[in-house]
């Protein structure tokens, strides 16, 4: 018996053998394939080798034939085995992600072609390079799509199902082919994208790393209403939307001062890429509701051309209500009339949510009433908060009384709308009411007695004990009085 098919009997033994030890069924169907080509080979191998079948000369054409081919039959079922045995997971019945069917179909040509050239030499060497050459041009567009199919299938920058964008197309990826990828648009249409076309575009896949998106929608607000107030409002409003992802949080931020509005951008999250459209669609009809609830307008597109005087940003004004200071005990002493020409001179300020106020040690002259929020007092070295100032509390009287420096940090603690009455304003009240000073300053300075108390107690290192004059002195000599 010739080496030859003994060696055709171990390959077909071995490929049944170790698709017994197997049980994955790409393995399994890939061995029975190369296990039936050498099976082939064996028998082709015994008739050669026999010589009974090939004694009439007319037969001799046949018999070179396939004295040719048979080895080349060896050879792919032999690259068949291998590619299968070592490219695929032996206990897992799945194929590998980077080793799909086309990439594995590929190599096994790809090496064949190299054995078959090895094998024939002299015959094939010429037919080859010149049909290389041909095929080559003939199939230029062909085999760069093929290409390129590989290497996507090899790097997988996407999968079936994922939701990717190609040059400006978006789709959902319905198959992948040798050829061309096939995407399922938003519209229902499908979209033949060559794998050429692919490979030199740019691709966005929006399922990766995970299906998880973040959106984003503008819409713009009045100026009139902080902007606090209107980022609490749409991150309410966000609540009631059933497309957004509860995973993350959204958020609202400032995008720019346009010419008619504040334009605020919602971002905010949706678990795939499909109800995209949905959630947009969602968010800007809630916000619209929840604004009309809230009386906050969505202004029209206008522009106002303001010559250089009127371009200056100007503070609301408060109306002459005394009624805003009579709940302040500073100010409780006084009439109707002295508290309806103190807001007079006022004017009304805002401060955002975590805004400092006033800072300690930082010079001063006004004074401030809250009318609308809640304000921390802190003190450097100590811990926690002095105290909490609602509607209605002042702070700021000495800087106001005695041009002192703020001797504690009075932080917003939501947005507050404050009246502040600076020295030169309270300055002309007195003039025109001396007794005014005189109720006020007896308030103020119990107010600092209780300060200087707390200081102490705390151990703050700042003298605190007023060694020069009596306090209403010291307002008397600032005021100018």
């Amino acid at each position: 018996m010739s080496l030859s098919v003994i060696a055709g009997f171990v390959f077909l033994l071995a490929s049944l053998g170790l698709r017994q030890a197997t049980i994955n069924r790409h393995i399994r169907g890939r061995l029975l394939f190369s296990a039936g080509l050498f099976a082939v080979y064996t028998v082709a191998a015994i008739a050669l080798h026999s010589g009974l079948l090939w004694q009439d000369a007319r037969l001799e054409d046949t018999r070179r034939l396939i004295s040719d081919i048979n080895p080349l039959v060896m050879a792919f079922a032999i690259v068949n085995l291998l590619v299968a045995a070592t490219l695929n997971p032996w206990k897992l019945d799945r194929l590998p992600d980077r080793f799909p069917s086309i990439v594995q179909d590929s190599l096994i040509i790809v090496l064949f072609s190299l054995v078959a050239v090895l094998i024939l030499r002299d015959r094939v060497l010429t037919t080859t390079a010149v049909g290389a050459v041909v095929l080559g041009f003939a199939l230029q567009d062909t085999l760069g799509n093929l290409f390129a199919g590989l290497a996507i299938q090899i790097e997988k920058p996407f999968r079936v199902g994922d939701w990717v964008s190609i040059g400006g197309l978006e789709g959902r990826v319905n198959e992948i082919t040798w050829r061309a990828t096939r995407l399922l648009t938003r519209a229902g249409n499908v979209v033949v994208v060559p794998n050429g076309v692919m490979a030199k575009d740019t691709i966005t896949n929006y399922s990766v790393p995970t299906r998880q998106m973040r959106l984003s929608v503008e819409v713009g607000a009045s100026y009139d209403v902080p902007p606090n107030v209107v980022k609490a409002v749409i991150t309410e409003a966000l609540k009631n939307v059933s497309e957004v992802s509860s995973v993350r949080a959204p958020e609202v931020r400032v995008a720019d001062f346009a010419s008619s509005s504040i334009t605020y951008r919602v971002l905010f999250w949706v678990d795939d890429f499909d109800p995209a459209d949905r959630a947009q669609d969602q968010v800007r009809s809630y916000i619209y509701y929840a604004f009309r609830r809230s009386n906050i307008t969505i202004p029209y597109p206008i522009q106002v051309e303001l010559s250089p005087e009127e371009g200056g940003m100007v503070a609301p004004k408060l109306p002459a209500d005394s009624g805003l200071l009579a709940s302040v005990p500073m100010f409780a002493a006084l009439t109707d009339s002295e508290r309806t020409q103190l807001v007079a001179v006022g004017r009304a300020v805002t401060y955002a949510r975590g805004e400092a106020i006033v800072r300690q040690g930082q010079d001063g002259q006004s004074l401030f009433i809250i009318k609308r929020g809640e304000a921390r007092v802190t003190l450097a070295g100590t811990e926690g908060d002095v105290a909490r100032l609602r509607e209605g509390d002042v702070f700021g009287e000495m800087s106001l009384l005695t041009g002192a420096a703020r001797t504690a940090t009075v932080t917003a603690v939501s947005d507050c709308d404050l009246l502040e009455i600076d020295a030169d304003g309270f300055r002309r009240l007195v003039i025109a009411n001396p007794s005014v000073l005189e109720r006020v300053t007896s308030v103020t300075a119990a107010r600092r007695e209780e300060l200087d108390r707390h200081r102490e107690t705390h151990a703050v290192p700042t003298a605190v004990a007023e060694l020069r004059h009596s306090f209403l002195t010291r307002v008397r000599e600032f005021l100018r009085l």
